[in-house]
């Protein structure tokens, strides 16, 4: 037995909010304290309302009043359906109809409260189940009735009979909601605005929930809540409170306090940022608009304001909402109401649409009303118009002693029942400034639900989900059969150079570097890597995103082929193809099949040599550039980057390794064009410094024929010149970034190394970073992730140049915004700490063994091979260098790397950047 939604009326809606102001009657006597039965203890008395506590938790109102001759009891407990987790949805409310069902001690407790001339009944909040009932003032009938309350309590029969019989009378109520367009719009709104906390369910709960709900965990939820430190029990009305002290401790007193804790809650809604809105279309009715925005829980000061606001806003005629649809012909009638929740609730605000006036006109002006011109227009009369009628709605419930047992039930349920007197006060201290403040916090666009709901003749919706049918599938499968078997390929250095066929092709526009490593591989799949090489650093300046620009677009049309028909072409060819460039190389990477690498390799020439440069495709490239490059602006990931990679570089604007700033890269994407990429094609894409790798299944015969073929009689590239990089010394900086509204920060470190990867002390420098920050055993990742809880990632690297001595070493780590500061400094700790006490022999051994083991992982893998062997094609190595490397690693002591660490990583010479949200908290 749900409450009904709130209806749109505003007298309901102050209803909802439980009210206050009222006169000073004569208050009750509580029962001398020296007379309380043992286990009882006052606690407060409050204008005639007293509360009591059993030993075993149990929370106890009393407010005798004489003035009616009828009593009512209210046994709340404070479970909802917030309380509900996966699955149990609408465990609550089905609790609460089961407990009427009965006990072995009172099997139809029904049918005996209509003997006893009880009004009885229940109702289920997302905070709060209770259980009520008024009768003709009686001491035995309260006496009979607090004694099922306690029964209930502990040995209700939670039957599976009683459950099948009780399903279709909550079917009925569950129906009965989705028969109204206004309460399934409700439920969606909510729904929407709630992404992770439980209010945005429905209290009744998901059908396929509460049609399937099992006995045993429907009763584990009911014993898990029910009990007496997580009840109040609230009587009103004419009862003697001595005689009725003895009776609930006679009644409740020997229920045991539970052992165990209560589950503890820990999901809080993130605030919402940005408007989201919700469309639902169904036969019948009239158009509904609505508006919902997240609110402060309703024990806060915050949450008075907003709920009187809310009926200043929703006033009918004067209000704002009014005036701005009613009045105009835009809705027949609106409504608004804050609702009142234990953490943190909503407002919603709505409109019955006129019948022929535009929903999106009567939405627009809901929003614009509420957001901007409304909360203006608010004034001093208003206030006192709502405050008194809100005033006069608190007396009437306090002078009504079944009214204020709910009411007491509700502030209960919000968190304290002293709620219902101090929101008397906050109501008659409230300001008009107050109520805008609050007002213009909370109802923004981003923190907006919109829903609308749309009479629609003949709605198309998707059909239900059928169960799957696997059978006649699995009919027609091939049991009993295995895999083909592949040859097991020797992934050691040197045995790879002896499978791999090293030989320069030569042809008449330039030789074509090879490494063919033909082998078994699982599905005939081969892996391959061209890599072209073209012009210098003087020939490429000023050509800023050209370079980069003319690779991207090379799968965007050529010749003859649109970018679908290139699409589809890699997908008859079963085969997947990528083009790479950085400054005056292109990388080509393809993965294909034995069947498919000829025709693949004639597709890749064919792109390479002939590109289109669609006009409308390289508008759409630009604006995906254009799009990252905005949101990586306000990312601290590339905030740290950036500026790291900016600090003191040697390169001048015109240079094509010049790292630009945002504004730059804005500027160079506007300047792209199709006859700027043309020419570059056309002057610098060709034959001389080709280089191909390929790794799994295929017939080296093939990949010459299909080289000599896609190469023939193509121009001549400029003369390559490697893009040089040497080292260059940067003095020491640290950035702090700015980066507002993002809860993660990044951590970046960088110290520029005058190290060639021939330096004998590589292997040691390599060994001393892993150790450092390259595992998930790093002094790093331990001391942040493991021990500090301050970082999901946390790591280094270290480079060095096969060509020049240059090289880098990174520190990096993400984190929350307010453990920015904590985090650097626990870097720099572990790193002094590391300086310090250096590595074991231990460690070391470790290390080197972890180490080789990801080598030989890499060596496993097609792509890798591929890629290692155009780069050892590039500085003239091979596996071997890879071998010489494992052994003077396996050869390392622990002096040498402590010797390498010290003699090469610096913490003072790092440049370290931070972005992070300045004010985390906000």
């Amino acid at each position: 037995m749900l409450r009904p939604n709130p209806l749109p009326s505003l007298f309901l809606a102050f209803c909802l909010l439980a009210a206050p102001v009222l006169h000073s009657p004569a208050l009750a006597k509580p029962a001398a304290a020296q007379s309380l039965p043992a286990g009882v203890h006052q606690v407060v008395m409050i204008e005639g309302v007293t509360e009591y506590r059993l030993d075993n938790g149990l929370q106890v109102l009393l407010a005798p009043d004489d003035s009616r001759a009828q009593t009512t009891v209210n046994m709340s407990y404070r479970v909802g359906s917030r309380n509900e987790g996966p699955g149990e949805t609408g465990m609550a409310h089905l609790l609460e109809h089961l407990l009427f069902r009965g006990s072995p001690k009172h099997p139809d407790a029904l049918a005996e409260f209509a003997r006893r001339g009880l009004a009885a009944n229940g109702s289920t909040t997302a905070d709060l189940t209770n259980y009520y009932a008024t009768f003709a003032s009686d001491p035995d009938t309260l006496r009979w009735y607090l004694s099922w309350q306690a029964d209930a309590m502990l040995n209700a029969r939670i039957a599976r009979a009683d459950l099948d019989a009780e399903m279709p009378v909550v079917r009925n109520e569950m129906e009965r909601g989705e028969n109204s367009p206004f309460s399934m719009l409700m439920q969606q709104v909510a729904s929407a605005a709630y992404v992770w906390h439980p209010y945005g369910r429905s209290v009744i709960g998901a059908r396929s929930d509460v049609e399937h709900v099992g006995i045993e965990p429907l009763r584990a939820f009911y014993h898990r809540y029910y009990r007496p430190d997580n009840a109040t029990l609230i009587i009103t009305g004419r009862f003697d409170a001595r005689q009725t002290l003895q009776w609930i401790a006679q009644a409740f007193g020997a229920i045991a306090r539970p052992g165990g804790a209560l589950p503890p809650e820990y999901t809080v809604e993130p605030v919402q940022q940005g408007a989201r809105s919700v469309t639902l279309r169904r036969i019948g009715g009239s158009p509904i608009v609505l508006a919902q925005y997240h609110l402060p829980e309703a024990a806060g000061d915050a949450y008075t304001a907003l709920s009187i606001g809310s009926a200043m806003l929703a006033d009918t005629p004067a209000g704002p909402l009014y005036q701005a649809l009613v009045a105009k012909g835009l809705a027949s009638s609106v409504f608004g109401f804050a609702r009142p929740m234990k953490q943190p609730g909503y407002a919603v605000f709505g409109a019955q649409v006129q019948p022929g006036a535009d929903p999106q006109a009567a939405m627009a002006a809901l929003e614009r009303t509420l957001e901007t011109e409304g909360i203006g227009q608010l004034d001093q009369a208003a206030l006192e118009r709502i405050r008194t009628a809100w005033l006069n709605d608190w007396k009437q419930t306090y002078n009504q002693s079944g009214a204020l047992a709910q009411a007491l039930s509700d502030a209960v349920a919000w968190g304290d029942w002293r709620l219902f007197f101090i929101e008397r006060l906050r109501v008659r201290a409230l300001t008009l400034d107050a109520i805008r403040t609050q007002l213009s916090a909370w109802l923004l666009p981003s923190n907006r639900t919109s829903g609308m709901y749309l009479p629609t003749p003949d709605p198309k919706n998707a059909p239900a989900p059928a169960p799957a049918d696997l059978g006649p599938w699995i009919g027609q499968l091939d049991t009993g059969t295995g895999r083909p078997a592949v040859a097991a390929f020797d992934t050691r250095p040197l045995s790879i150079d002896a499978a791999t066929r090293r030989s320069a092709l030569a042809l008449p526009n330039g030789p074509v570097s090879l490494a063919l490593l033909p082998k078994a591989t699982a599905g005939e799949q081969v892996h391959a890597v061209l890599r072209m090489g073209f012009g210098n650093a003087e020939a490429l300046r000023g050509q800023d995103l050209v370079p980069f620009a003319t690779g991207a677009m090379l799968l965007r049309g050529a010749d003859g082929m649109s970018r679908q028909q290139i699409e589809d072409r890699l997908n008859a060819l079963d085969s997947q193809l990528s083009f790479g460039a950085d400054g005056n190389v292109l990388n080509v990477s393809l993965r294909s099949s034995r069947e498919h690498l000829a025709d693949a390799l004639d597709l890749v020439f064919h792109l390479l040599r002939a590109p289109a440069f669609p006009e409308d495709e390289l508008e759409r490239l630009k604006r995906s550039l254009r799009t990252r490059v905005e949101n990586d602006a306000s990312s601290p990931a590339y905030l740290v980057r950036n500026t790291l990679r900016r600090h003191g570089q040697p390169w001048d604007r015109d240079d094509v390794r010049y790292t630009p700033t945002t504004a730059e890269t804005l500027a160079w994407i506007e300047a792209l064009s199709r006859e700027r990429l043309r020419r570059f094609h056309e002057r610098f894409y060709g034959a001389g410094h080709l280089s191909l790798a390929v790794v799994g299944d295929f017939d080296p015969a093939v990949v010459e024929q299909r080289l000599r073929a896609g190469l023939s009689g193509w121009r001549t590239a400029p003369a390559y010149e490697r893009l040089a990089d040497p080292w260059h010394a940067v003095e020491p900086k640290t950035f702090r970034i700015p980066a507002p509204g993002k809860a993660n920060a990044e951590y970046r470190a960088a110290l520029p190394l005058k190290l060639r990867d021939t330096d004998p002390r590589w292997p040691a420098l390599m060994l001393a970073n892993y150790l450092i920050g390259g595992s998930e055993d790093s002094r790093l990742w331990q001391a942040i992730r493991v021990r500090g809880g301050l970082s999901y990632g946390v790591g280094s690297a270290v480079s060095a140049s096969p060509f020049e001595e240059s090289g880098a070493w990174m520190l990096f780590a993400s984190m929350a915004a307010q453990n920015a500061d904590t985090l650097q400094a626990e870097m720099r700790t572990v790193l002094d700490e590391t300086l310090k006490t250096g590595f074991t022999q231990a460690e070391v051994d470790r290390g080197v063994q972890s180490l080789l083991n990801y080598l030989q992982l890499g060596r496993s893998d097609d792509a890798y091979l591929a890629g290692r062997w155009i780069d050892y094609l590039d500085s003239g190595r091979s596996f071997a260098w890879q071998q010489h490397i494992i052994d003077q690693l396996r050869d390392l002591e622990a002096g040498q790397v402590n010797a390498a660490m010290h003699g090469l990583l610096d913490p003072e010479a790092l440049s370290i950047a931070v972005a992070a949200d300045p004010d985390p908290k906000h």
